[in-house]
């Protein structure tokens, strides 16, 4: 079944504190093979071991070897490094990121950009990265530029504070018209 192999460095083993002299019986390469065969004949769903050389890995979502530098940290790990690249971790998070606060995938995300023509629906000049929804009702709006999904948010949300500023961008007076001692109308 396995070869007698000659005598191997202790890294070669893992540790087994029960064991006399506090490592596996068997190495590791051929304790993974048994085990691999044993979920074989289970017929489980076995992941081909793929050979990486020293300081990569092997990232199983885009299916790339990369150094160790394109991974994050986790010490955890057997290893100490995170089971997805950092790019691969970056789009998940991202597609999740929509799930989760706004309820869309990502393709209907982009079927809205498409419908803009790739445009902010305020400005019409810059593309349309950011998701725009009511703080209120959370329903999304739409998709628009950074300039202006910030700017309609530092107005509150308000549709008369956009009101007053765009009448103020147009030159109409938006200062109070005194009607009594004390009484201010507001230009409508």
């Amino acid at each position: 079944m396995f070869a007698v192999q000659a005598a191997q460095p202790r890294a070669a083993f893992a540790k087994n504190k029960s064991m006399r002299d506090g490592l596996q019986a068997y190495c590791r390469e051929c304790a993974a093979a048994y085990h691999q065969q044993r979920q074989v004949a289970k017929g489980c769903n076995v992941r081909p071991r793929v050979e990486v050389p020293e300081g990569h890995k092997y990232c199983r979502t885009c299916g790339e070897i990369k150094p160790h530098s394109e991974w994050q940290r986790n010490r955890s790990a057997s290893d100490g490094l995170a089971t997805l690249c950092k790019s691969c971790k970056a789009v998940k998070g991202r597609a999740g990121h929509l799930k989760r606060h706004y309820g869309l995938t990502e393709a209907e995300r982009d079927e809205m950009v498409a419908s803009q023509m790739g445009l902010c629906v305020i400005c019409l000049k810059a593309p349309a990265v950011h998701v725009d929804h009511c703080h209120k009702t959370g329903r999304v709006r739409g998709v628009l530029c950074f300039n202006c999904n910030s700017a309609i948010g530092k107005l509150g949300d308000d549709p008369d504070a956009v009101r007053r500023a765009a009448a103020y961008l147009e030159g109409i007076a938006w200062k109070p018209t005194l009607v009594a001692p004390g009484v201010y109308q507001l230009p409508s």
